[in-house]
């Protein structure tokens, strides 16, 4: 039988838009030209050029994460794989976790915890607000928790833990480890995992690092590695294996072959932010959320949470009444070439400000974009009132 031919297709004419789209969801993020060059070089995942880079990889994370461990790595996965790496390798059968519930993705870490045998106990957080300090310590004293699990910022409903550094200090004095999702926080808000007690951080590369999506990075305590190492019961995941990944991460041995192009990408973004510094990359995040969030209360609408629980990096956008979220989207992409976030089960939209998402320029064209394609849907908004909020905020020094 003779071979069929091959099918008549192609990405660019088919799927790909003509013009690129201005990612401005909840990730991924745009990400600079020379993160973009970095990943279009493939290099020998076991040579000399690839062991610099991954000592360099480490020296900039470890600057990130604000931390002195020997224990950082790079994860070859999304964000979710750095979670699960973090899950796996210090929950097992017999260990008391407490998991701090915002939303979605703290619930996600309440599976994984779950499917690797570790007794999981729920304290969840009423909707739009912050965990409270108190409420920790009180679940703390009522099991012996040799984990917990909890989000510094919850993409999935734009909450953010303010009190994070008390909670750790809390969980800290009850012996319990403490696992800390950074993925949507790191490098846009303050984090610091010795200073605050954190034994593991976790992070994608496609959020606040404007990386892209498929290599992440993880951070282990001196603590939490003393405690992984003494395990005895079976570890169920090969490639997750800490004390296997560790061997290639610190001691140049084989693991798999690892996503080089995503590495060097990394490299990149890690490279970028340290130029850049933390303190600088911090107020440039601030100022930008609040100047969209300025920007956005001006021009008529409201925001979904409260301000002393509102997450800078991920914002959410109550819609006005009769108004459908896909449409506002749609309009958005086609028509503006702007592409913002839904949300999972809320009435909201969702506009990320993220790494390359905070710049002015992106602010301007998101708000014009997000305004002018609700007033095409029938909303009422004060586009030109939101706009000028934006530049005044952008241009105003910040209040602290």
């Amino acid at each position: 039988m003779p071979y069929q031919n091959p099918p008549n297709v192609s990405l660019l004419e088919t799927i790909l838009p003509d013009e690129p789209l201005l990612m401005m969801g909840a990730g991924p993020v745009p990400i600079p030209a020379k993160v973009a060059a970095a990943n279009s070089i493939v290099i020998n995942h076991l040579g000399d050029v690839m062991a610099k880079v991954i000592e360099q990889v480490k020296a900039m994370a470890r600057y990130v994460f604000q931390t002195d461990s020997q224990y950082v790595m790079g994860v070859a996965g999304p964000g979710s794989a750095a979670m699960e790496m973090a899950t796996c390798n210090l929950v097992w059968p017999g260990r008391r976790v407490l998991s701090v519930v915002n939303g979605y993705f703290s619930k996600r870490l309440v599976e994984m915890a779950q499917r690797v045998g570790g007794e999981v106990t729920l304290l969840e957080v009423p909707d739009g607000h912050t965990a409270d300090p108190a409420a920790v310590e009180a679940a703390l004293k009522r099991g012996h928790f040799d984990v917990m699990t909890i989000v510094q910022g919850e993409t999935s409903n734009t909450v953010w833990n303010r009190h994070l550094p008390e909670i750790c200090r809390i969980a800290k004095s009850y012996g319990c480890l403490i696992i800390v999702d950074a993925v949507c926080t790191l490098s846009t808000m303050p984090l610091q995992m010795d200073g605050w007690g954190v034994d593991v951080v976790i992070t994608g590369g496609q959020k606040g690092l404007s990386s892209i999506p498929g290599v992440s990075l993880i951070g282990f305590s001196e603590t939490a590695w003393k405690q992984l190492m003494a395990r005895n019961a079976p570890m169920y995941h090969w490639v997750l294996d800490a004390r296997l990944a560790e061997q290639f991460w610190n001691k140049k041995a084989y693991h798999y072959t690892a996503p080089v192009s995503g590495v060097l990408a990394l490299h990149e973004a890690l490279r970028l932010v340290c130029d850049e510094t933390l303190p600088e990359r911090f107020h440039r995040h601030e100022q930008c959320s609040l100047a969209l969030q300025n920007g956005v209360e001006a021009m008529g609408l409201k925001l979904f949470v409260p301000v002393e629980a509102r997450l800078n990096s991920v914002l959410g956008i109550l819609l006005p009444e009769g108004l459908n979220g896909d449409a506002v989207r749609r309009h958005m992409s086609q028509i503006h070439r702007v592409e913002i976030s839904g949300a999972f089960g809320l009435n909201i939209i969702r506009i990320g400000q993220m790494g390359e998402q905070s710049r002015a320029h992106h602010l301007f064209r998101t708000l014009h974009a997000l305004g002018s394609s609700m007033q095409a849907l029938g909303a009422k908004l004060d586009l030109p009132a939101g706009v000028a909020e934006l530049e005044r905020t952008l241009t105003a020094p910040l209040a602290h």
